[in-house]
């Protein structure tokens, strides 16, 4: 059976071309299976990690917030970046969900981690499950505006299945927890 390295590219130079606060963009030279060369322009990316917390009797804590590059609203569940590469990914989950819900849980399911743009960003989402959740007090970072509401998953998932939530992260967590949950 294949391994499928014959796939692999093979960096042969690299150099940052910004960096920013969350972001580093590079242009990388690579070769190629064949043996030819190719341009390879990245992003280089912490990563984050993403909740979908839910109730016992089936609604989740959906967010609404202004996404700059589509200059639109978007709903998505709560999420946000990393602190460091070697932050536990568990614990940085914990800390989005407290600060942007108010919300804690006494279980966590692990949905997996999601590949949001993987053309052009190593950026990784480590997704996660939320239940026996107990309501607190907000804190969001400063510069932060998001709208939270409480819905019923099933809204949710036919919003998702109709092409109304356009946010990757969320469409994927919702079909996840959907199937684990039985809906």
């Amino acid at each position: 059976m294949s391994t499928f390295e014959e796939l692999r590219e093979k960096q042969i130079g690299s150099q940052e071309i910004f960096k920013g606060r969350i972001l580093h963009v590079f242009k990388d030279d690579v070769e190629l299976p064949d043996g030819n060369t190719s341009i390879r322009e990245l992003i280089r990316h912490v990563g984050a990690v993403a909740v979908l917390p839910v109730t016992d009797d089936g609604k989740i804590f959906i967010e609404r917030q202004y996404r700059y590059p589509f200059n639109e609203i978007i709903t998505e569940i709560p999420a946000g970046k990393l602190d460091s590469a070697a932050e536990d990914h568990l614990e940085a989950a914990k800390r989005e969900l407290k600060e942007e819900t108010g919300v804690t849980a006494d279980e966590w399911i692990d949905l997996g981690v999601y590949y949001p743009t993987s053309a052009y960003s190593d950026e990784k989402i480590y997704m996660y499950l939320a239940k026996g959740l107990h309501r607190g007090e907000q804190k969001l970072d400063e510069g932060e505006f998001l709208d939270v509401e409480v819905v019923p998953l099933k809204d949710m998932l036919e919003q998702v299945m109709n092409g109304m939530i356009p946010d990757g992260k969320t469409q994927v967590a919702i079909l996840k927890a959907a199937k684990i949950l039985g809906i």
